[in-house]
């Protein structure tokens, strides 16, 4: 988790993806109802916070959740898509954050190139990729001064990146980025995960206030999400979102992956859970 549960009462939105905190953690599940108890919190003007539950089964999360939107067991890489692609078409991303908080304003290599399905570099011998292409171009002359300056510098190249603050060349991550996730229209998020249009909009509406600097979302994961083979692109898909809407580093935001006991995630990260041989 990059929040703690107790953080959980500071939100505005709960998005929950792959988890059903209501029966698996019911203890901590105290923080979501206290946020959506709390009249201060929640998107427009407020009324308690909200809480959103795609999951495939309904559960007693669902139950409790403002919207259960059912949704086919892996696909909510599709899903965050869709909301990355509404919140970057109508500008609803959190502008400052983005630009002095992440490195979307850094320009990356005019190799790099994302056509049918495949990143450049891409060895289909050896299926494998060269990813030299992906690299940020490099600024030498503000290099050279760090260097000289005696100040860190960073990247494989003790080099620093090239940056567009205004975020409108279109070699930066930003631009990119939005070119990339155009394809999930709400029409192709409803054809691969099963949510209705309408329903996703709904979602997706929410989701767009959660950019403002006096509101936060926070989104609540477990092994549902972790558990595919595309464990670790749901994963970053949602951090993705987080990241857009400034939702990072703040009281009630996060990624929030829902262990159940004290120190599970830690024990299973460092591969010392009692009842498990490493490997």
């Amino acid at each position: 988790m990059t929040n703690h549960w107790r953080d959980i009462k500071n939100t505005d939105l709960i998005l929950i993806n792959g988890a059903n905190p209501a029966e698996a953690h019911p203890v901590g599940f105290q923080w979501f109802v206290e946020a959506k108890n709390d009249p201060k919190r929640g998107p427009g003007s407020g009324g308690g916070a909200k809480m959103v539950h795609a999951d495939p089964r309904f559960t007693r999360t669902s139950a409790l959740a403002d919207i259960y939107a059912r949704i086919r067991v892996g696909t909510d890489v599709a899903y965050f898509g869709g909301l990355i692609n509404y919140v970057l078409q109508n500008n609803l991303f959190h502008d400052e954050y983005v630009r002095n908080y992440t490195n979307a304003s850094f320009l990356i290599k005019k190799a790099y190139a994302f056509t049918d399905g495949l990143f450049s570099g891409y060895d289909a011998a050896n299926r494998k990729y060269d990813i030299t292409s992906w690299g940020y171009q490099v600024d030498d002359a503000a290099t050279a001064a760090a260097t000289a300056a005696g100040l860190p510098t960073n990247g494989a190249a003790n080099s620093i990146a090239k940056r567009d603050m205004t975020l409108q060349d279109p070699q930066t991550v930003f631009q990119l980025m939005k070119q990339h996730y155009s394809r999930y229209t709400p029409e192709m998020v409803s054809r691969i995960t099963g949510i209705p249009q309408d329903q996703f909009m709904r979602i997706a509406k929410l989701v767009g206030e959660m950019g403002k600097p006096d509101k936060v979302m926070t989104i609540v994961y477990a092994v549902g999400l972790t558990q595919h083979t595309t464990g670790g692109e749901l994963i970053r898909a949602g951090a993705v979102l987080q990241l857009l809407l400034g939702n990072m580093g703040r009281p009630g935001g996060g990624m929030n992956a829902e262990r159940g006991h004290a120190n599970i995630q830690g024990n299973t990260d460092h591969a010392i859970s009692w009842e498990i041989l490493p490997g």
